[in-house]
């Protein structure tokens, strides 16, 4: 009974497969770059192995062989050699493999054992910190699972591939377009004009639609994802940060009913009308869209929910409305364009990571006012232009007071940017009174 308590009290860790993996390096020194796929110093639970294993790594980032004579020196030169055990027991390490051909299985041992260790200690703390009554329960919950998918972060190491495999995967998915009825590669938005461009959307994009206030970017943002989801069945993500789900879904039945949104706000609806709200409101209980409305939601939340919208509803696309109303993890005096920037990377490495289009919205300075935007007047950070594969712009003339009465009210939509196909405008047809947007017709020229 003594036997097992003591071995439960002893950190998870195997220290032959550590010593494996260092002496694997020492006698092929190109099978470091195995080992760095899944290891870091500090996940190997022998002090005097991440000391020697730091040592490694320096001498690669140097540029000199990696041999017991040089590691023994640099361990001589940085003062840690006695601290390590000394020479005899640096020489040691490369008598306990005779080969680095298993040093993958070695490294991956060492990875476990350093995943478990982190495992007990985030239960240990979360034990302590639920003890806390000052502390928020849901912050606890939330601290936890960001610990937790920085694990499996850790476990998603990435490797490279020949010509050969990938030449033969992508004529593989040419000759499906080749025999699909689809002429988009992408996700369809339903705008003709913007797919013959784009193709749809694509998987691990990051893309920016951006709008001076007041010109229908959450509006066109709603119709392509109603495009998707409710007529093409396409699960949909969306975080709507600056209104309520229920605004929201009002105007979803606005645009879907075709019925006046100002009425439908106040009530004021006709008995005939009830039948298409009804209809409408048929289409939508029954479509893959999922919305959260969390205002001022912090980034590690927004990335957390995005994942459990793809793992549970396994969705296609998500839309994010709007970048400007993210909470950055940063705190103190750290300057707007970096939160800003901090943002940006963090959703285009989302998009990578979930394999799918991340459609997200962004406000133009005022100095794009009375005339086209262009990339340069995105707001707050110029990481957003750099970052996104895709920018787009809404941008509609300021008419005189009789235009702006007009139901229908021309409006071009700029592809600004777009890194593997091409740019330019098309012009969508803006419908007031059921704040819906379609593509430009002779109807609505």
């Amino acid at each position: 009974m003594a036997e097992t308590t003591l071995k439960d009290k002893i950190p998870p860790h195997d220290d032959e497969a550590e010593r494996a993996t260092l002496g694997a390096v020492l006698l092929d020194s190109e099978s470091l770059g195995v080992v760095l796929k899944y290891l870091r110093p500090e996940d190997f639970y022998s002090g005097a192995h991440k000391k020697i294993f730091q040592s490694i790594i320096d001498l690669f980032n140097r540029g000199e062989a990696i041999d017991l004579i040089t590691l023994t020196d640099d361990l001589r030169s940085s003062g840690n050699l006695d601290k390590v055990g000394g020479p005899g027991y640096v020489s040691t390490l490369t008598s306990v493999v005779p080969t680095s051909a298993n040093v993958e299985y070695y490294a991956r041992i060492v990875q476990d054992a350093s995943a478990r260790r982190t495992l007990a200690r985030i239960a240990t703390d979360l034990v302590a910190s639920s003890r806390d009554d000052t502390q928020d329960c849901r912050e606890l919950v939330e601290e936890a699972e960001r610990k937790i998918f920085d694990i499996t972060d850790r476990y998603q190491s990435g490797s490279y591939r020949n010509a050969g495999e990938i030449v033969s995967v992508t004529i593989e998915a040419i000759e499906k377009l080749i025999h699909s009825k689809d002429s988009y590669t992408g996700i369809p938005s339903g705008y003709p004009g913007l797919d013959s461009m784009t193709s749809g959307f694509q998987n691990a994009e990051f893309i920016v639609l951006g709008a001076r206030p007041s010109v229908g970017k959450t509006a066109l943002a709603l119709n392509m994802a109603a495009n998707m989801a409710i007529h093409r069945k396409i699960p949909v993500g969306f975080f709507t940060l600056e209104m309520s789900a229920m605004a929201l879904m009002q105007r979803l039945l606005s645009s879907e009913a075709r019925l006046n949104s100002q009425h439908l706000r106040t009530g004021l609806i006709k008995p005939s009308d009830v039948h298409h709200l009804m209809e409408a409101a048929g289409k939508i209980y029954e479509a893959p869209l999922y919305i959260d409305d969390s205002p001022n939601i912090k980034l590690l939340d927004l990335r957390a929910q995005a994942r459990r919208m793809k793992a549970h509803e396994d969705i296609k696309i998500l839309f994010i409305d709007y970048i400007g109303l993210i909470e950055p993890e940063t705190r103190g005096n750290v300057p707007r364009h970096e939160q800003v920037a901090e943002i940006s990377r963090s959703i285009k490495a989302l998009a990578r990571e979930l394999n799918i289009p991340i459609v997200c919205l962004s406000q133009v300075g005022r100095q794009s006012e009375g005339k086209p935007p262009s990339l340069a007047d995105l707001r707050e950070s110029g990481s957003i232009e750099q970052d996104a594969d895709v920018v787009m712009f809404l941008h509609r003339e300021r008419g005189t007071e009789k235009e702006e009465e007009q139901n229908s009210l021309v409006t071009d939509l700029i592809v600004a940017k777009q890194r593997n196909g091409p740019v330019g405008p098309t012009q969508l047809a803006f419908l007031k009174e059921y704040t819906k947007f379609e593509q430009l017709t002779k109807e609505y020229a």
